[in-house]
């Protein structure tokens, strides 16, 4: 029996027991974390023996650059060769840069900002109003850095294959419109993948502004968790075809391939959008981390030899994505109180409960010892405004201590949608 078809007093005896229960839980006095998409322990552990490498001499010359000194600004070579394959593009597109590409988008706009884009008539902080198309729920940090420069943010609504195409065609008229942010695989929160004909038409936009860019962050590219690895379009390649050329950056990192805090990272844009970073560049830095370039080149080898790498990966990710969904299919999905995705890949799993009760669930399971992303995080300027979007992040806890925590999650909708329907 769902909630809305109990009767007021059978209601009222259901929110008495959970009290009950989630008094017992909160005495246990938990402090277990799911706000960020962090890998665990074991993950770090897999990848840990990275450092044993670069014992020869010889390890630091690659291509015949000595990756100790001054000097390839974009990147060695090497490393722009593994990130082209890894990607689908050509190496003269890449530019590697440090540990996160989230500072590479940033510069992106901060660049935008200050010096304005290849094709812009004037930098962005002379222009009267600038505009930023947001699909959502999406990523809050994304959100944060176009907000952070006073841009308007413009709600994109997702779908199951992507942004509403038609709704971003509509919006890309208004010149003041500069660019959208995409997460096009595994999507962050909700995981999907963008369809082909969401990808084509997003390559394929006219925008009002000449300047337009697409912020194609392709973070969860190789990330599956479930299946076999999914094939995805070269995006510079489809926008060149479609005339657009110069109107994408792709951005990508080894974040959760080897080590989030010591990885290296990269974006990927046309030659002539390249030349014009490059000069900007070369006035910032002599030269990102080469050392930590080679030893990623070194032990990831290629494509295939990462591709491995991952699957160990899925072997840790898997079962702690399935104890998060079965447990909300075992006791959220009877009472039709909450809707969750089922992604093959990424790192989060985004719930959708009852309209008005996202904040309260939160600061219930908050209250019995269990941190997760604000309510609100994954709209633009933190509003939801359905105040339902939950984003689960099963990556960092050992799978005891998730269980532990979904069961709290649990409880805690559960409550909130009580006190919503009236108790």
């Amino acid at each position: 029996m769902t909630y809305a078809q109990m009767s007021a007093e059978e209601r009222k005896a259901e929110y008495a027991r959970l009290q009950k229960e989630f008094d017992d839980l909160k005495a246990k006095g938990l402090n277990l974390n799911m706000a960020r998409g962090k890998p665990g322990k074991a993950q770090l552990d897999l990848v840990s023996d990275i450092f044993s490498l670069m014992q020869d001499p010889k390890d630091y010359v690659s291509d015949g650059i000595d990756v100790r000194n001054y000097g390839e600004m974009s990147g060695l070579p090497a490393a722009k060769r593994l990130f082209a394959e890894i990607l689908g593009c050509k190496p003269e597109r890449v530019l590697v840069g440090g540990n996160a590409s989230l500072q590479l988008m940033y510069d992106t706009i901060s660049k935008a900002y200050t010096h304005g884009l290849l094709r812009s008539e004037r930098p962005w902080c002379r222009e009267e109003k600038v505009k930023w198309l947001c699909p959502a729920p999406g990523y809050d940090r994304h959100f944060k850095i176009t907000e952070s420069f006073g841009f308007e943010l413009i709600t994109i609504p997702m779908t199951d294959y992507g942004p509403d195409m038609d709704a971003v065609e509509e919006a890309v008229k208004d010149p003041a419109v500069k660019g959208i942010w995409c997460v096009p695989k595994y999507s962050n929160p909700d995981g999907i993948i963008y369809s082909d004909e969401t990808i084509r038409r997003m390559a394929a936009l006219k925008p009002a502004a000449p300047d337009f860019i697409i912020m194609w962050d392709n973070a969860y590219c190789i990330h599956e968790f479930e299946g076999d690895y999914v094939e995805f379009p070269d995006i510079l390649a489809l926008c060149e075809e479609a005339g657009n050329a110069d109107m994408v950056f792709e951005f990508a990192s080894t974040s959760k391939v080897t080590l989030p805090g010591a990885g290296i990272s990269c974006f990927a844009c046309s030659e002539a959008n390249m030349a014009y970073m490059e000069k900007l560049l070369t006035i910032q830095t002599i030269s990102f981390d080469k050392v930590n370039q080679q030893r990623h080149v070194l032990y990831l080898k290629d494509k295939a030899h990462t591709l491995e790498l991952m699957k160990k990966h899925a072997a840790i990710m898997g079962p702690k994505f399935r104890a998060v969904v079965d447990a909300l299919d075992k006791e959220i999905a009877p009472l039709d109180i909450a809707s969750w995705s089922r992604p093959k890949g990424g790192y989060f799993v985004s719930l959708n409960a009852m309209p008005g009760t996202a904040k309260r669930t939160l600061a219930l399971c908050k209250e019995a010892g269990v941190t997760m992303t604000g309510a609100g995080a994954t709209f633009p300027y933190g509003k939801d405004p359905q105040d339902s979007n939950i984003r689960i992040a099963p990556s960092l806890p050992p799978v005891e201590e998730l269980e532990q925590a979904i069961a709290i999650l649990c409880v805690c909708l559960k409550l909130s949608a009580l006190e919503k329907l009236g108790i």
